[in-house]
């Protein structure tokens, strides 16, 4: 009787080995398909500019390098001494360029190398300029101080937030108008928001179109800055029913 139990008992055991080893089923339920609608919608908002950037310089040639970056630091600073007389603060000006280069003269005659060489020197200071009505008049006295580069003045607005907020929510708007319009069609209704997103396209800062060398009369430079556009789009997907 022994024996018997003890081989009933591994044959029991042998048995649920086998069965852990078999195939397992596992039974999942089909998800149900979202059908979507996406829309795109838009807001602008247009901004009077109320800070610029201006690079302004000195160019000088000379014979020696020397005497070249001699007279052209003189000329540097007599700008720089012009626009903080004039009101600009100090952290908003900044050195962007110094460059000195060779150049071969020629004879204005034969146009041909004399083996003599001209020296360039270039300086250029980025400045920022948060009083726009004086812009022309800090034209006029940086010119009047020395510099004789004036290039690439950018028109731009310091805070954008409020009116990239009005603009979000304008977009927003566009977007669930599009989405009403199109399910009325469509014959369809729109359920929950699935996903949403948006790109705000801030206002590249406008040139005014002036550059290079500048001769400025007495009167005041005439600057106007204009408008900016800003432009936000929102992306969004509902459900649909």
């Amino acid at each position: 009787m022994k024996t018997k139990s003890v081989l009933f008992t591994a044959v029991a055991l042998l048995a649920l080995v086998l069965s852990a080893c078999g195939p397992t089923t596992i039974t999942q339920q089909a998800q149900p398909v979202v059908r979507t609608l996406s829309v795109t919608g838009s807001g602008q908002a247009n901004l009077v500019p109320d800070i610029a950037y201006i690079y302004l310089g000195a160019h000088t040639e000379k014979p020696s390098a020397s005497d070249a970056m001699n007279e052209n630091n003189t000329q540097t600073q007599s700008i720089i001494d012009a626009l903080t007389k004039f009101g600009v603060d100090k952290k908003d000006i900044r050195t962007t360029n110094f460059s000195i280069y060779p150049t071969d003269k020629y004879d204005p005659q034969t146009n041909q190398p004399t083996g003599e060489k001209i020296y360039s020197v270039d300086n250029t200071v980025y400045v920022t300029v948060r009083n726009l009505p004086k812009l022309g008049d800090l034209i006029d006295k940086v010119v009047a101080a020395g510099a004789n580069t004036v290039n690439s003045i950018q028109f731009d607005v310091a805070d954008k937030d409020a009116a990239v907020k009005t603009a979000r929510a304008d977009a927003v708007k566009d977007a669930e108008v599009q989405a009403k319009e199109l399910a009325g069609s469509a014959g369809v209704t729109l359920g929950d928001i699935q996903s949403i997103g948006f790109f705000d396209n801030s206002p590249t800062p406008v040139f005014d179109g002036k550059g290079g060398g500048v001769a400025v009369k007495a009167a005041a430079v005439p600057i106007q800055p204009g408008q900016l556009t800003l432009t936000v789009t929102v992306s969004i997907t509902y459900a649909i029913k």
